[in-house]
This record gives C-alpha cells, structure tokens and sequence, in this order.
C-alpha cells in the first residue's frame, strides 16, 4: 500500500460516503465534512456500505463540520446546487497545497473553484457510480463498476498519477485523463440528455428512449455539437449505444431528487449547456424547450 494519506470529504453522501469507507478500509485517514449532526453520526457509527462489488462493511472515519488542519486530498461531492454553503467548510487557507478534486455534474463547477482555491490544484473528476445515501452513514452502491476520469491541465502530472494509483489501489478503477474540457464534455454529452428528458416526463429511460426516441436523438445530437464546439470529441452514435443498453428501469439522479422534492442540478446540467450552447452559437432547440418547462414546472 502507498503511505497512509489524509482525505477530506466535503459530503459524505452516495459518491463521497462510497470513497470515504474504501479510502478507509484502504487505511487512509479520512475526514468527512458535513453537518453538526450527520458528522456526530459518522464519529460514532462510521460508515456502513452494501455492495455487490466491495461486499458489505463498515469503515471508521472521522468528521467534523470544518477543515481545521491541512490535508492530502479533499474530495468534494456535494451537489451543485449546495456548493457555495458546502465551500465555506474549507477554508483557502486551511486547504493550502492539498489536490482538491470535485465530482460534481457539470462543466462549470472548476472555474467556481479556482477562482476560490489555489488554480493548479484543482483536479476535476469523473465518476461513473450509482451509489445512494439511505441514511446518515449508511451507502448502498448499486453498480458492478467505479470508474473514475481525473484530470486538472494545471495540475502536475505526477500529482494525478499518484491519486488514480491510491483510488485504483482502494478498489476503483481510476485514470488520468486526457484534457479536463474533453473529460468534462463527454459526461455532460450523456448525462444532459438522459437528466433533461427523464426528469421532464417523469418516466424512466426505457421507456424515454422508446416513447420519446425522436427528441432523445435530438438531444444527444444537440450535446454533441456543443460539446464539439467547446473542443470536447463527442460521439452521438456511441451516446445513443450506452443508453439502449442501461437498463430499462433505469432513473437520473435529476429525476430521483424531483421525485423527493430535493432541489435539482436543472441549472448546473441544462443550463450550463444553454449558456454554452449561446457562446458559441449552436442551435440547441429540443434542449432549451425542455429546460423551459422544467423551470415553468417550478423547478
């Protein structure tokens, strides 16, 4: 094993909660931001996980509602729309040289961050997971895979190797990137389509890529052309592939957090390609109707 680490996790939710109790178990020393109650929790109980690819375990942990000394590595997988109350957990100051890696949907989150943090330290990442939170403390990961995408173009070369050997090492399986916009690009060109259309019908995607195939094919089309004109290889047809063999039952995380009344990442992921979209004068039709009626929907 690499040396023992120091990891901050700001939100111990479905992804972070998942990547504390590997790091953990993994012998890292790993501190979980959150909440008075939900870090007085984690302190007690640690953390509980139930998968079919790590088995099911419980990892000790430490947490408070603040970094107060510095670390390694800061894991950041709070939702978008908690990112600036999440933020004031870690201070600048306090977080110094650490690797700040946020997980976040998106592509305009890094921009937020480096504007806050020291540039050539933030590393935007990638996951490929499907892992909830059912209680404070308590993950159940769903998927047979972890796949993570790092990258960062500021950030030294040898800092990333290192993270997606520790990451890798703790049971995932991560690597490093090629450049940050394309790593960005090529999740928003599947997630933006597969959020938009199963959150504004409220069905999940078998029946979205059958009842709604034509406006499917449009938004995947309409991703990839922005996509490509932000510099981002994007490949519609290989789109369309993932989405005909996800499972039919199937829910974006946008649509399981309208279902709960949760505040949705609607500006995070449908706006940001809107705004890209007029940057760079792409038409995006299919898109902006239906972020419109998710807006008019009250959401």
């Amino acid at each position: 094993m690499t040396h023992p680490l120091s990891v901050a996790v700001l939100g111990p939710g479905g992804t972070g909660g998942l990547l504390a109790a590997l790091l953990s178990r993994s012998g890292h020393r790993v501190l979980c931001l959150a909440g008075a109650e939900t870090a007085g929790k984690l302190r007690r109980d640690g953390i509980s996980v139930r998968s079919p690819q790590f088995g099911d375990f419980t990892a000790a942990v430490d947490a408070d509602t603040e970094l107060r000394a510095p670390v390694d590595i800061c894991l950041v997988a709070v939702k978008h729309t908690a990112l600036d109350a999440a933020l004031t957990r870690v201070p600048p100051a306090v977080l110094g040289d650490a690797l700040l890696v946020p997980l976040l949907n998106g592509v305009e989150h890094p921009a937020v961050l480096r504007g806050r943090y020291r540039p050539d330290r933030v590393a935007p990442a990638v996951i490929r997971v499907e892992s909830t939170r059912v209680a404070p403390g308590v993950i159940e990961h769903g998927s047979p895979f972890t796949e993570i995408d790092l990258a960062g173009d500021a950030v030294p070369r040898a800092r990333l190797e290192a993270l997606a050997a520790l990451l890798t090492e703790c049971g995932t399986t991560a690597r490093v990137a090629g450049e940050e916009s394309a790593a960005l690009w090529a999740k928003m060109a599947f997630l933006a389509p597969f959020a938009l259309l199963t959150t504004r019908y409220g069905v999940p995607l078998g029946t979205a890529r059958t009842r709604y195939r034509a406006e499917l094919e449009a938004l995947v089309a309409e991703t990839a052309a922005v996509g490509r004109a932000c510099g981002a290889p994007t490949d519609p047809v290989r789109a369309l592939a993932r989405y005909d063999a996800f499972p039919p039952a199937a829910k974006s995380s946008m649509q399981r957090d309208a279902e709960a009344g949760r505040p949705l990442e609607l500006d995070a992921i449908g706006g940001a390609l809107l705004r890209a979209a007029d940057r760079h004068g792409v038409p995006v039709p299919v898109a902006r109707r239906l972020v419109r009626e998710l807006r008019e929907a009250g959401y």
